[in-house]
């Protein structure tokens, strides 16, 4: 008996009486608060009000719908709600005709209070199976105790109403427009809390998304970045800052084409063209938190080698194994480190995949063994469009690829056919487990023959040069929806293939955006058999959960200065959405860098947690040593930068594949409460020790950068004399210019970190025998804390099967004397370098031994042990300056 009564209780709560009246239709709505009536098509007076819509003409360009729904506009209502081991379920029943094709009359809405910070909302059609993103996400055993979240379902008009159960605020409200669930049209609205809204990728936008009238449409696309056009990837998840600093997040998971419709309200609508609803709404409460919800469902990332974390260097025109040889060589000639050197379509005989060309690149097995004795590793592009072109018997992907029926199918049920690089190109279809031991077979034979470390996937939208297929598209409702979203050419085949085409789970209508996911889990698990090694995959498209396999760069980004400030949001985006092996290509890979814009690319891009520089074909060369001796002394400055800083950035990446962290974080991440960080996008944070403040203009010689309140300390007085007085910042939250002469970029150590470091060298594998260091940065009362965590670099799940190093480092002050404590083994620990030592310290002991060789500058506050800049060999220590240069 008390069961049925508290179950009564919660279904009063949830379904409260009287909500079932619509209240009065009006079209009394502000326009900031109209939401469109019209999606598919423009609408006249007569056609508007025929759906019962009210009609406004607005001005031209964005802004508020003329045609929009009243209030009280009648869609669905829910009946029946009852109880379940995990939430709650009720039926939904379509109470008002609908101007839809297809419309689905009744529906089961499923919640799920499935963590304490996490409630599942489903919107299914119980009559019929329909397609469901095969993406495995945790499912919930019981229903959550003491939720942070209070749940209200509105009965007619239907509306899920979602809040903090502290304080009440309003989290997700969909009463504020009508439902949609028809056959390839589904719409659900709601209200945001605030304007500062992140997320919804990929796009090339600022970090906080215009909610003025603002359309972003996810359909993979091959399309060089540019502003309001839907890019490489889909992530249908954000993250909204409220106005106190909490946070939550949003995910649906989907993967039909779709657009999202921000308006000023705030409020935000999702479109998409099929599938289910399929929503996750975090709590958080703080943003960190939300991005581990997140990554609690989509997956944590994958653990790159450590050698993935050093230099790269490519280019589409090293036509040859001599000339790929000969940049190498200057590489070493010019003293720049070097870890991976790649090769894109030039490898390869006739552009076809798993070839390579017996005459420019006939000693191509050797030329990659010799780069694995000097200690490099190599990587090659491989497209997923398989050359069809072909006498049979002559090209072994395709013959054994038709043979064993892995490639995408058109109408005909024969292999679609397709036009890339090599001409004409069938499609593997990666949702079929055929196809997996397919590329397993392939990758193996050509690794016997090139012994590769890596992979790099290509033009996996998928994109073609021809729209759809050779041989055109059906005339069908799949390649011709009713509803198509503002994606670039108009047309869902445009630049890739046709919509009806069909693949193993579904048709490709409905598995486009997850093709290049597919791939890479494909490549991932290929590379681990074939290597028995940590895989290393860089994808171009990606969806949700592409971290779990793979990183990612941001394509063919044009040599200019806008395009490198749009690579900073993009990386911090990428890290929200849980891929944080992210980079764009430096200096740019379109059109001519210049020397100057190189330079700050270069010194930016040590601060990719991705760093390549990668450059088309037929450009000004822009490899390090290309350029005057002034600019390579300062690319090789942030390149030694970043290699001193390798096991700390080694050490997020840990962070990121054990815990759900980020590596590369906008500063709102650490510091949610302080609003003027909300909206920063010209600087990033390393974990929340380091902050990066680049240069991101032509011609400057100072930066401004927001520093949150706390000190901070200049690494430009670490390694080397400090280059200006003012290399200790005490900020109470405040924007500081900085010096930034064109051979610097300024990074600041918040107070209260420690770094570990290791000294540069020419390679990882080289800097990896050399001896480690800690930068301790303390705070005014004498704190600091830091981790290190090391393995091998390169084994399969060393986290995992326990065989590491973890390290904890704190520094405290007690009463007037400082103290410092590494706890931890098996490392050596060569140099010590303390900010913020207010006095000159009497005497330093290294396991109770008095140490004598230790300085200490006044005017930087700063000790070391040994002195950081006294000569050269394991004694010294520096960050990002050369000695020889400076």
């Amino acid at each position: 008996m008390a069961e049925e009564v508290l179950a009564a209780a919660l279904l009063a709560l949830l379904f409260p009486a009287g909500a079932s009246s619509p209240g009065a239709a009006g079209c009394d709505v502000a326009p900031g608060d109209r939401f469109d009536c019209g999606p598919e098509r423009l609408l006249s007076r007569e056609g508007c009000e025929e759906r019962g819509c009210c009609y406004a003409p607005a001005g031209p360009g964005p802004g508020p719908p003329w045609c929009f729904f009243p209030r009280g506009y009648r869609s669905y209502r829910a009946e029946n709600l009852t109880a379940t081991p995990t939430g709650y379920t009720a039926r939904l029943r379509r109470v008002a005709p609908t101007f839809l094709p297809g419309d689905v009359g009744d529906l089961r809405l499923d919640l799920a209070l499935e963590t304490p910070t996490r409630l599942r909302f489903t919107l299914r059609d119980p009559a019929r199976q329909r397609y469901e993103v095969p993406l495995a996400t945790p499912r919930a055993s019981g229903r959550a105790a003491s939720p942070l979240y209070e749940l209200r379902v509105n009965q007619e008009p239907f509306g899920l109403v979602v809040s903090r159960q502290r304080g009440g605020k309003v989290l997700l409200n969909t009463t504020v427009a009508p439902l949609f669930f028809a056959d390839q049209f589904l719409q659900i609205s709601t209200s945001l809390p605030s304007h500062l809204i992140s997320g919804l990728g990929e796009h090339l936008t600022p970090l906080i998304l215009d909610t003025a009238w603002t359309r972003v449409t996810l359909w993979n696309r091959d399309m060089a970045p540019v502003p309001q056009v839907n890019l490489y990837g889909s992530h249908p998840f954000y993250l909204v800052m409220e106005d106190d600093g909490s946070s939550h997040g949003v995910f649906l998971l989907n993967s039909n084409a779709m657009d999202v419709l921000l308006q000023p309200s705030p409020a935000l609508t999702w479109r998409t063209t099929g599938g289910i609803l399929d929503f996750y709404v975090f709590l958080g409460p703080d943003p960190k938190s939300v991005v581990r919800q997140y990554l609690d469902v989509v997956g944590f990332p994958f653990m790159p080698p450590y050698w993935g974390l050093g230099y790269h260097l490519c280019r589409w025109g090293y036509s040859s194994t001599d000339i790929t040889r000969q940049v190498v060589d200057n590489m070493t000639a010019a003293r720049f480190p070097l870890d991976v050197q790649w090769n894109d379509l030039d490898y390869a005989d006739a552009k076809r995949d798993f070839t390579f060309n017996k005459k420019s690149f006939k000693d191509y097995p050797e030329m990659v063994q010799e780069f694995h004795r000097r200690g490099l590793r190599y990587i090659m592009i491989v497209d997923p469009g398989i050359s069809s072109s072909g006498p049979p018997g002559t090209y072994k992907p395709y013959d054994e690829g038709l043979k064993r029926g892995v490639f995408i199918r058109n109408a005909t049920g024969q292999p679609l056919i397709g036009k890339v690089w090599p001409g004409p190109t069938a499609f593997p279809d990666f949702t079929n487990p055929e196809t997996h031991e397919w590329w397993y077979d392939m990758v193996k034979d050509f690794h016997d023959q090139v012994p590769f470390d890596g992979m790099w996937i290509d033009m996996n939208e998928p994109s073609n040069f021809v729209e759809g297929s050779q041989d055109g598209c059906p005339n069908n409702n799949l390649e011709q929806p009713p509803y198509v979203p503002g994606v670039f050419g108009g047309r869902l085949q445009a630049g890739t293939i046709c919509a009806s085409s069909q693949q193993y789970l579904s048709s490709h209508y409905n598995l486009h955006s997850l093709y290049g996911l597919t791939e890479a889990i494909a490549t991932h698990d290929a590379l681990l058999r074939v290597r028995g090694k940590r895989p290393f995959v860089i994808s171009r498209s990606t969806f949700a959960g592409h971290g779990r396999y793979a990183g990612h760069w941001t394509g063919d980004v044009g040599s200019d200065w806008e395009q490198l400030y749009y690579s900073v949001p993009e990386v911090l985006l990428f890290n929200l959405f849980g891929v944080p092996l992210v980079g764009a290509d430096i200096c740019g890979f379109a059109g001519d860098t210049s020397e100057e814009l190189c330079v700050r690319w270069t010194q930016l891009g040590a601060f990719y947690p991705f760093m390549r520089n990668h450059n088309d074909h037929g450009a000004r060369p822009q490899e390090p040593f290309a350029f005057s001796p002034a600019a390579q002394a300062a690319m090789r400055n942030a390149l030694r930068l970043r290699y001193s800083l390798l096991p700390f950035l080694y050490t997020l990446f840990h962070r990121a594949h054990s815990a759900g962290e980020t590596v590369a974080r906008p500063l709102f991440l650490e510091f949610p409460k302080d609003p003027n960080t909300w909206a920063v996008d010209r600087q990033l944070l390393w974990g929340g020790g380091l902050l990066v403040t680049p240069v991101l203009e032509a011609g400057k010689t100072k930066v401004s950068g927001y520093f949150p309140a706390g000190t901070w300390y200049s690494l430009a007085g670490v390694g080397a004399p400090p280059r200006h007085t003012d290399s200790t910042i005490h900020s109470k939250g405040q924007w500081i210019l900085l010096p930034a002469p064109l051979d610097t970029i300024n990074v600041h150590i918040h107070a209260g970190h420690i770094l570990p470091l290791q000294e540069p060298a020419f390679s990882t594998a080289e800097s990896r025998r050399k001896g480690m260091a800690l930068v301790v940065a303390l705070t005014p009362d004498g704190f600091a804390r830091g981790e290190l965590f090391w393995d091998d670099g390169e084994s399969w799940e060393t986290f995992e099967k326990g065989d590491y190093t973890e390290i904890l480092f704190l520094a405290t002050q007690v009463g007037k004397e400082g103290g410092f404590w590494g706890v931890g083994g098996g490392w050596v620990l060569a140099a010590v370098t303390v900010l913020g030592v207010t006095s000159p310290p009497r005497q330093v002991l290294a396991n109770g031994a008095l140490v004598g060789d230790f300085s200490y500058r006044s005017d930087t506050q700063v000790s070391a042990c040994p002195p950081p800049w006294v000569g050269s060999g394991r004694g010294s220590w520096w960050l990002g300056r050369d000695p020889g240069l400076s």
